[in-house]
């Protein structure tokens, strides 16, 4: 008997073809699974779940799929998910690491690239039709030349970005829960910041990568920001919790923070509307990982560890989180 997989919201087709060869897949609109209550009415028959990470996958709901036993989260995180209720009901969970790296990583860049030289206030002006030629001060922005780029979580992502930085000419310096390998930091020409606040106090731009844990939420907050230098920029790819978004308004609109830009929000879908009005701010609806070629292989790898798991080969799936 071929086992049921929910998949919560559209994918793309192939990845979908290919859980079909071998499961009943059924599939949700976009939305429909959003709330707790909702995947508790849905979940009791699916031996399987391939949940994005808008899914709040709780104790609660675990308990009503009785007959669950993989959940696929297709995102490298995994804070939808109540792990520990996971191990406690037997139920095993896999995520999609790496496959996400270059495209996000390619995000961080051009966010930086768009806050620090002005490029949505020079497109908008020039549309309004105030480029009248070429002018000696305006749209200053950042030389990346010797600028102190600090990397906050300096996992597979951080260091892909790192290693972009450095061909602008950034001068890379991290914060970690620990420091890496001496030869990748040797690769990077690294330095390692143990104190979070040292680190923020010599950023000139502030890249997080970090993954949301009940430690880092709102690790940036006012008095943090009050401690980087005036004029610095922040970029956040990774999760929109680890920012107090009110702060990082007002510090924008004080003048203190020079730029943001920002892909991942606090409360997604809803944006602090400070944060709205803010200067000099870039605002993504989280197209992160928005490539083809990645979605396909985000896809992939959440159904692969689901095959794997029905075929019996739990123990070769490489992103198992428990």
């Amino acid at each position: 008997m071929k086992p049921r997989v929910l998949v919560t919201e559209p994918i793309v087709e192939p990845v979908l073809d290919f859980l079909k060869t071998f499961a009943q897949v059924d599939v949700g609109e976009r939305g429909t699974y959003s709330s707790e209550q909702a995947l508790i009415d849905s979940i009791e028959p699916y031996t399987y779940l391939l949940s994005m990470l808008t899914c709040p996958v709780t104790k609660r709901v675990m308990e009503t799929g009785k007959n669950l036993t993989l959940i696929a989260n297709y995102a490298v995180g995994f804070n939808n998910i109540d792990i520990q209720a996971a191990k406690e009901l037997n139920i095993r969970v896999a995520n999609t690491p790496d496959v996400l790296t270059e495209a996000t990583a390619d995000t961080t860049m051009a966010l930086l690239l768009s806050v620090s030289r002005n490029i949505l206030l020079a497109d908008k002006e020039l549309r309004e039709g105030k480029f009248d030629g070429w002018h000696p001060m305006t749209y200053l922005g950042l030389d990346f030349r010797k600028k102190k780029l600090g990397i906050f979580g300096m996992g597979r992502i951080g260091q892909a970005v790192a290693k972009r930085a450095v061909s602008f000419g950034f001068e890379i310096i991290y914060h970690n829960r620990k420091p890496l390998a001496q030869n990748i930091e040797e690769s990077l020409n690294a330095i390692y910041y143990s104190d979070l606040e040292l680190f923020l106090k010599d950023c000139d731009v502030l890249s997080i990568h970090a993954p949301l844990t009940p430690e880092n939420r709102h690790s940036i907050n006012a008095n943090r920001l009050s401690l980087m230098k005036k004029g610095s920029y922040i970029i956040n790819t990774a999760r929109g919790p680890i920012i107090d978004e009110k702060a990082l308004a007002e510090s924008l609109i004080s003048g203190h923070i020079a730029g943001a830009g920002l892909d991942v929000f606090e409360l997604e879908p809803k944006i602090h509307p400070l944060l709205l009005d803010a200067p000099n701010t870039v605002l993504l609806p989280h197209i992160g990982s928005s490539t083809p070629e990645t979605r396909f292989e985000i896809g992939m790898l959440a159904a692969t560890a689901i095959y794997k798991h029905f075929n019996g080969e739990t123990d070769s799936i490489p992103n198992l989180v428990c």
